[in-house]
């Protein structure tokens, strides 16, 4: 049997799918974020106003019982002297009299607060003085400032009954504004992921405003742009440089015929048809690249076109194909790329032996290699990267002609490492 080469060069790298996949929405969205930010923002403003309108009233209260209990001290010493009767509620060394106030050292008027509560007595403010100097007894006066803190308490629940009110008015304003700015921060999101996954032509457009979601917006777009001319430009040089050495190439070939036989002449016509290859797989990479790749799909058995694949590769690799077999509606053309990539792949840079699976629609090649490096599972296939150390492993464009085809089949192809101990680089291929 003729072994037919492989006119691919395979790399070690990890690849995303073929289609990039939307992340679900967080349980606590910006939304939800600043609304509970207007809440607990509104609910402290609420407290601290009420905590010091409260301090503050509480204060006042006591300040203006003083003063009416001073002053009634005053007026009922005055009539007590004119009189000798008591007006204005006074007592002579009454019991309820606060200690601080029962034996003044001097002939002043003096006050004191009692926080004593009993029903709707107290608290109250006391006023005393003693009536003719030292020895004579103490006239007081009780000054009940229950009423006073009654009001109180009704104002601190009109506040707090305000201050609920003005949360419940809040937060419905907080979500809505927070829901514009949400809206506009997805759609330059999206657009960014649209990008990523290769649509250069993906814009934000313009937006209302000019705050700081205009200027990301405003941002991205120019990124693109700038992102869009140099893999364009990219593209464009691999396109041109394949054209150009394909002539060439084809001439050299042709000259190696010519040559006699001998050592020379096998070494020389294997690095031309290496040549040939690399120029081939350049051309394929431009294809893909440009679009200009269309699938052919008929229906084919998968197990059988596996198989031929893998024959083809001409490497020492084991297929195994579920007794369920199906027939797939595909392009077996590219199919046969797709899986003759993978196993040449795994036999460059995975370890033996290399297992292909077929069962349903579902084709997966594994080697018991080290696995893929860590960078390419995150970044992706990239050409002419192999991520092997040593020169003539490849030139890096295996994966991403194989990941171009799987797009153009409308496949999935995903690459992650098996578990120890066995471990080894897996590649799973779904139809």
């Amino acid at each position: 049997m003729t072994r037919v080469r492989p006119s691919t060069s395979t790399s070690r790298e990890n690849a995303a799918p073929a289609s990039p996949r939307r992340q679900a929405p967080a349980a606590a969205s910006l939304r939800w974020k600043i609304a509970a930010l207007a809440a607990a923002t509104a609910c402290l403003v609420a407290l601290a106003v009420g905590v010091l309108v409260h301090l503050w009233t509480a204060h006042d209260i006591r300040d203006r019982a003083q003063a009416r209990a001073f002053n009634s001290v005053y007026s009922a010493m005055d009539t007590y002297h004119r009189t000798g009767t008591l007006a204005d509620g006074a007592q002579l060394d009454p019991g309820e009299l606060p200690a601080s106030l029962r034996h003044p050292t001097d002939g002043e008027r003096h006050t004191a607060y009692d926080g004593h509560v009993d029903g709707n007595s107290g608290p109250t403010v006391w006023g005393a003085q003693r009536v003719d100097g030292p020895g004579s007894p103490v006239l007081a006066v009780e000054v009940n400032m229950n009423s006073e803190f009654y009001d109180l308490r009704r104002l601190d629940a009109t506040m707090a009954i305000a201050s609920l009110a003005s949360v419940a008015a809040a937060v419905p304003l907080a979500v809505y504004g927070a829901g514009l700015v949400g809206r506009r921060l997805r759609r330059v999101s999206e657009t960014a992921v649209r990008i990523s996954a290769g649509d250069l032509d993906a814009r934000t457009g313009p937006t209302r405003g000019r705050d700081e979601v205009a200027d990301i917006a405003a941002a991205v777009d120019l990124m693109a742009d700038s992102l869009g001319r140099r893999l364009r430009g990219e593209r464009q040089f691999t396109a041109d440089v394949a054209h150009e050495l394909r002539t060439p190439v084809g001439g050299l070939l042709a000259a190696v015929d010519l040559l006699p036989d001998g050592e020379t002449e096998d070494l020389i016509r294997g690095r031309v048809r290496d040549l040939r290859g690399l120029v081939e797989d350049l051309l394929e990479v431009s294809r893909l690249d440009a679009g200009a790749e269309q699938s052919a799909p008929v229906p084919v058995p998968l197990g059988a076109v596996v198989r031929e694949a893998v024959t083809r590769t001409g490497l020492d690799t084991s297929v195994s194909v579920a007794e369920t077999q199906q027939n797939v509606e595909t392009d077996p053309r590219r199919l046969e790329r797709i899986v003759g990539n993978l196993v040449v792949n795994a036999h460059r840079h995975g370890g033996t032996p290399v297992e292909v699976t077929v069962e349903g629609r579902t084709v997966v090649v594994r080697d018991h290699g080290p696995g893929f490096p860590d960078d390419l599972l995150r970044d992706g296939p990239r050409r002419f990267h192999t991520g092997a150390r040593e020169r003539g492993a490849g030139h890096g464009l295996g994966l991403t002609i194989a990941f171009g085809q799987a797009r153009v089949l409308g496949c999935e192809l995903s690459l992650h490492n098996a578990p120890a101990p066995d471990g080894g680089a897996v590649a799973t291929l779904r139809l």
